[in-house]
């Protein structure tokens, strides 16, 4: 099998697909990737078990077949090579012989017979939507997943698809995330669906800030994104996802209307002085003012005063900085709206105008 491509063709593929590629593997052959060849098309595939990548490059070939290749290799060879080289990859037994110009190189392969394909199974639902929308929601809620939680659903981020919507949500515990957006959506009925960490991840990167529509599959064990010239899959977290609707309060108490960029400042340099561990910073709130006030073990104290619109009781509540720090860095709207009921009650965040999303953070005793 002899392959001829242009190395301009060949990069952007392998950079893709290495993004799936651990060195540490317990099979030797997840560190390869998979070469596929047939008379219009070549495709290379990458997986780690969990999520796999296939990317596809149309052009016309001579001979087909298939072999696997270690995958950074290549990459490396690859991108050491000059801008627009031609490069052809023969494969000859167990090797493979890579060369450009004056430059050649022996890689080791593994029989494409022993890589692990992901078999999807059958489809529950199905829609299409603008990449700029999917990477939007995904990224609007990513950062509340939880790391390493024994809790192990918790560990992903849900994806809820229902007639006309797909709903985002992702809780470590502490706090929650959620948007929504429309779209046509063929489901027999509401799908509730965990994505893992990595496979989220990896789809943010894969999508572009582009309005070209990808179509999304949904099966009981996967879900698979399908691009123009891509194709990502990912196992799906087996667990059932906590119910959220119980831990967003009502927002029919006083809210406080506050410039969110302010409030972020202030809010960043009481942080300073807060327990390097908890980051507990307490919120004291009155009329039309809202203070901010830390300390830390070494009874090193921070204060911050803010004006705010706000008309409700005065209390005072504990929370994680950092959790609002990131709920304040992910709403892009002027202002912020924030309703807290009472001191043990948790604290709703909301874009100044009528937005999809919602954020939740949960008081701390300090």
């Amino acid at each position: 099998m002899d392959i001829n491509i242009n190395r301009t063709a060949l990069l952007p593929s392998l950079q893709i697909v290495n993004g799936v590629i651990e060195r540490r593997q317990p099979l030797p052959i997840l560190v390869n990737l998979l070469l596929s060849v047939s008379e219009n098309e070549i495709s290379f595939s990458g997986s780690d078990m969990e999520v796999e990548l296939i990317s596809t490059i149309k052009q016309d070939n001579k001979s087909t077949g298939e072999i696997t290749l270690p995958g950074k290799k290549l990459l490396d060879i690859c991108r050491a090579l000059p801008e627009g080289a031609d490069i052809t990859i023969k494969i000859n037994g167990d090797k493979a012989l890579v060369k450009s110009g004056k430059s050649k190189f022996s890689l080791s392969t593994l029989p494409a017979v022993e890589y692990p394909i992901i078999e999807i199974g059958e489809k529950l639902a199905e829609f299409s939507l603008k990449q700029t929308v999917f990477k939007e929601i995904l990224e609007k809620t990513a950062f509340s997943m939880a790391q390493q939680d024994v809790r192990y659903y918790l560990n992903g981020l849900l994806l809820e698809i229902s007639n006309g919507q797909i709903r985002a949500v992702a809780t470590d515990g502490h706090r929650l995330a959620l948007c929504d957006t429309e779209t046509e959506v063929s489901a027999v009925e509401k799908q509730q669906i965990i994505v893992p960490r990595k496979g989220v991840v990896e789809l943010i990167r894969l999508l572009d800030d582009k309005e070209k529509e990808v179509n999304v599959i949904i099966t009981s064990n996967h879900i698979r994104v399908e691009f123009e010239e891509l194709t990502f899959t990912s196992k799906l977290i087996d667990g059932k996802f906590p119910d959220y609707d119980r831990v967003i309060p009502e927002v029919d108490h006083p809210q406080l209307l506050a410039d969110r960029e302010q409030l972020k400042q202030s809010l960043t340099r009481a942080s300073i002085l807060s327990n390097e561990k908890y980051r507990g910073v307490r919120i004291s709130l009155e009329k039309n003012k809202l203070r901010a006030l830390a300390h830390n073990p070494e009874q090193e104290e921070a204060e911050e005063e803010l004006d705010v619109e706000y008309d409700g009781q005065e209390l005072e509540i504990g929370f994680n900085v950092s959790y609002l720090l990131d709920a304040l860095g992910i709403i892009k709207t002027k202002k912020v709206r924030i309703a807290i009921k009472d001191p043990n009650s948790s604290c709703l965040l909301l874009p100044e105008t009528k937005d999809n999303c919602k954020y939740v953070v949960m008081p701390m005793r300090l």
